[in-house]
């Protein structure tokens, strides 16, 4: 059997989730309490930036954090609220919330250009230090 292609296991999943800009996400955020998750590697977001108030989780591990018969359950993936998962690009992100919706989450969506759409429409970044002072 041939390896699936990477690319069409995104289009697949993109066409099962909500895919949504930079500035919707932002809105959501502000307005609706939505939370931006970050699955990046964390020498991407050192080395590019963070967004504001985004929390940071780690793609090898998300799965493991929402899961809630894990031992590495994080309570925040229990609330009632929208969580908008964000990669580079939007590849992993759309593979990682087509993950999360079929484990039953229903609030999910991803940034569907990803760090660098963020970027690219000039959306608020700071630095990796800054963000990291921010959480605490």
């Amino acid at each position: 059997m041939p390896v699936a292609s990477v690319n069409k296991m995104v289009e697949s999943a993109k066409a099962e989730i909500d895919n949504i800009s930079p500035e919707e996400a932002a809105r959501r955020a502000a307005e609706e309490g939505a939370l931006i998750v970050d699955i990046r590697d964390v020498r991407e977001m050192q080395r590019d930036g963070a967004i504001p108030g985004a929390m940071h989780a780690p793609r090898g591990m998300l799965e493991f954090w929402v899961s809630p018969d894990s031992p590495y359950t994080k309570e925040i993936f229990g609330e009632d609220r929208e969580f908008v998962l964000c990669c580079a690009g939007g590849m992993r992100s759309a593979l990682s919330a087509k993950t999360l919706k079929d484990m039953g989450m229903e609030k999910i969506s991803h940034i569907e250009t990803g760090f660098g759409g963020w970027r690219a429409d000039e959306m608020p970044i700071e630095s990796y230090e800054d963000w990291k002072a921010s959480r605490g």
